[in-house]
């Protein structure tokens, strides 16, 4: 039997036309059965029609954990197909979850600009649990899609999946593999700030090698250019992804893949919020400490707690930072993965894969602004923050230098059995996970001035020159470092069993074994004297970790389910960074234990119309606990945290018609700290960061019979908070976003069966709105405005 079918061919088409031959044996052979139809009654009529490829609905996610297909499967699951990516111009994992509800984006830390994907799914950090087939990804980078075939998003707690996780779930991205068949596509855009970029993915299949079919592919990507409304900023990316496969169509396959990514990027620090809806700021001492100022403000009536609010907004295009700004990525990426068939039924996988990251980084962003003279804003600035080099203790501030790797071997066995009249779908394996991060802290290797938040030159609020001379600058290691390495071995085992055509049952079970070491060094400040001593801290942290899920499925019908799950997942100190950290409030002080989550839902899938459209819908209760609480009068820490995100979701994709294709999904989200700190800013009954209480996204397309294409989509998000507290003091900065639509337009045309010409515009609308924003409120990342992209697709 064939083990591996075509994707490109798998969906059975009727024969446009017949050959005179072809069509005479059809007529000798009707001929006879016509008369057995006369003779022993009519026979039953059988329809054939043809189906067009249904380019949104996935049926399984790629990982053999899941056993069952999505429809069976009892949890939310979000499956983003390459064809919805390309329809979208979607080229970066963060464009690419815009197709699914309830995922917001951060700026960054305080000063420290958050470079990279930093996501938030369902009021929970997710950064340190984003997956490439299956084996953790590491590094605060920008993922290019151009090697991926599907997106996946497992949302609800997932220790039972992947060992330690956000209580958010995970996202793994499928990557494209070697096919037996052979293939070109490729694509060419041009848009809007100068961008362009170019793909090619080519696949060829040829026999020979291990007695089947032997498959080469090669994968490639480049890309330039700027950030529609942000003037200065650039990407630049250039990837490579050869594989191959042996084996194809035999019990026994091999594959080998290589991933090569380079980026050469102008970052963004962010723009000042002032002067949008909701922004606050505190009178400060420069505005109020001359007696002139002062008597100037009491006779206009100047209202102190307002001051600097009555500052217009920004242009939403300045640049804060320098030209000498860089943000330098370099990722390695080896997989082997062996495959066997003993049956059918039962299937044997081993992956190992070596990894490695490294990142140098230099962003100039703005903290806070400063109003020189009141009621003339062409005097504001604003203050700026580099990498500190004068205090050699400090982390970097904005500079980075960091590397990632992680060397891994995963095997899988699945196997299918019945004992007595219940049948098994059982699969279970081993991982072997070793992940490091080295981070060295930066120093001026010129000299001269400090490069802190103090001494790096303001920038005009309204008129930001980015020529501006900062500084000489040489970025270099100052001899301060931190190293943290986390070595996991974990056991699972899945078994879903199928009681009868109705009712199924699933239980998954993982045991982690991790040992956690971390240790850095500060050398002595520059402006200490001799007798600054070094320091050094050595930390570890080992535990057992136990995660589980348990889930009953009811099929009311072949191609529906209800179901209810519960599941829950460990997050131990330093797992996500690998840093350890001996502060008494840290939440990765090896003293304390891990964080716990769990979650129960309840839910509903249908496959409808003749099973090209999938509808989901759930309801869940998500909470974790041990969480760090600081007393606000004692100052200790006490593990009783608790928050809780509760909410449903609702989903559809696929085909209405074989034209006609959808991608939508609506999230509501309660979100709340149930123990938090105490006193007058606590955070008790407060709000989760980042959590919007609604969010809505669609996509979708319709194909006229003259080869064009129309389609669009609308993205809608409530308002966001950068804080947890329930009554946050006075700071300068805004505290919550405004929410937001946003309308996307698509005019394809297919020129013939091998080009196609596609026009995407982006928030057609024109509407100004924020992206992401920092934890302080001080500054913020715009919403893209009006843009376009013109890109022409190939395949062959």
């Amino acid at each position: 039997m064939a083990y591996i079918k075509s994707r490109k061919h798998a969906v059975a088409r009727a024969v446009p036309h017949l050959s005179g031959a072809a069509a005479a044996t059809l007529m000798a052979m009707a001929v006879p059965a016509y008369a057995q139809s006369q003779a022993g009654g009519t026979l039953k009529e059988v329809q054939v029609q043809d189906t067009a490829p249904n380019d949104y609905k996935a049926e399984r996610a790629s990982s053999p954990k899941f056993t069952q297909p999505l429809v069976d499967t009892p949890q939310t699951i979000t499956v983003i197909k390459k064809e919805i990516l390309q329809e979208q111009g979607a080229v970066s994992l963060s464009e690419a979850l815009r197709n699914t509800p309830g995922i917001t984006f951060q700026l960054g830390e305080n000063g420290n600009t958050q470079s990279g994907d930093s996501i938030s799914m369902r009021g929970f950090d997710t950064q340190g649990s984003i997956y490439i087939d299956g084996v953790r990804d590491l590094g605060a980078v920008t993922r290019d899609v151009f090697n991926i075939e599907q997106v996946e998003v497992i949302k609800g707690p997932s220790g039972a999946d992947v060992g330690r996780a956000a209580a958010s779930g995970y996202i793994n991205l499928s990557s494209k593999v070697p096919m037996a068949e052979n293939f070109f596509a490729g694509s060419a855009s041009f848009g809007s700030a100068d961008r362009h970029r170019l793909t090619a993915d080519f696949n060829r299949a040829f026999e020979g090698g291990m007695g089947g079919t032997t498959a080469f592919r090669l994968n490639l990507m480049e890309q330039n250019g700027g950030v529609a409304g942000r003037d200065w900023v650039k990407n630049k990316s250039f990837g490579v992804a050869p594989s191959i496969a042996l084996g194809l169509n035999t019990p026994t396959r091999l594959y080998f893949s290589y991933l090569y990514t380079k980026q050469d990027n102008r970052p963004d620090g962010g723009v000042p919020t002032v002067g949008l809806p909701g922004y606050q700021y505190s009178l400060n001492t420069a505005l109020t400490g001359n007696p002139a100022n002062r008597a100037r403000l009491a006779a206009l009536n100047y209202n102190s707690t307002l001051a600097g609010q009555q500052a217009p907004a920004v242009d939403p295009s300045n640049f804060y930072g320098s030209l000498q700004d860089f943000d330098e990525v370099e990722a390695n990426m080896f997989t082997a993965r062996f495959e066997h068939d003993f049956s059918p039924t039962t299937k044997l996988r081993n992956t190992f894969r070596y990894g490695k990251l490294d990142q140098f980084r230099m962003t100039t962003s703005v903290i806070g602004p400063t109003f020189v003279t009141p009621f003339q804003p062409w005097s504001y600035t604003v203050a700026r923050n580099r990498s500190d080099g004068s205090n050699r203790n400090s982390d970097g501030g904005q500079g980075r230098v960091q590397g990632n790797e992680i060397i891994t071997n995963q095997t899988n066995l699945s196997t299918e059995f019945a004992t007595g009249s219940l049948k098994h779908s059982l699969t279970a394996g081993l991982e072997i996970i070793r992940e490091s991060q080295e981070k060295d802290h930066l120093m001026n290797a010129t000299g001269g001035t400090g490069l802190n938040g103090a001494t790096t030159p303001a920038a005009n609020l309204y008129n930001p020159d980015p020529n501006f001379p900062l500084f000489a600058y040489n970025p270099q290691p100052n001899g301060s470092f931190d190293k943290g390495e986390t070595t996991t071995v974990g056991l699972y085992a899945f078994d879903t069993i199928k009681i009868n055509e109705q009712f199924q049952l699933m239980g998954g079970l993982r045991l982690d074994r991790y040992n956690t070491k971390f240790n850095n060094f500060r050398v002595p400040a520059a402006t200490a004297t001799g007798t600054t001593p070094a320091t050094a801290a050595n930390l570890k942290d080992s535990d057992t970790l136990l995660s589980w899920k348990v889930g009953a499925v009811y099929k009311p019908a072949p191609n529906g389910s209800v179901y209810v799950a519960y599941s829950s997942s460990q997050r131990p100190p330093g797992g996500d960074a690998f840093t350890l950290n001996s502060g008494a409030t840290s939440g990765d002080n090896p003293a304390f234990n891990p964080q716990k989550s769990r979650n129960f839902e309840i839910g509903t899938k249908w496959d409808v119309l003749s099973d090209r459209l999938a509808l989901t819908a759930a309801v869940f209760n998500t909470e974790n606990q041990n969480e760090n609480v600081t007393d606000s009068v004692t100052g200790i820490a006490y593990q009783v945290g608790k928050r809780r995100v509760r909410g449903f979701e609702l989903g559809a994709v696929g085909q209405i018609t074989p034209a006609w294709q959808v991608s939508a999904g609506y999230a509501h989200l309660n979100a709340k700290i149930l123990r938090g700190t105490t006193g007058a800013t606590g955070t008790t009954d407060g709000p989760l960061q980042w959590t919007p209480k609604n969010a809505f996204t669609a996509w979708t397309t319709y194909k006229l019979p003259m080869g064009l294409i129309i389609g669009g989509g609308a993205r809608y998000q409530d308002g966001v908070s950068r804080t947890s507290a329930a009554n946050p003091a006075a700071a300068n900065g805004i505290y919550t976003s405004e929410d937001y639509w946003v309308f996307d337009g698509l005019l394809g045309y297919e020129i013939n069966k091998n080009v196609s010409l596609q026009l995407n515009i982006y928030n057609i609308g024109d509407k100004k709105y924020v992206s992401s924003f920092n934890n302080g409120g001080s500054r913020y990342t715009p919403g893209t405005p009006r843009s376009y992209l013109l890109t022409a697709n190939f395949k062959f």
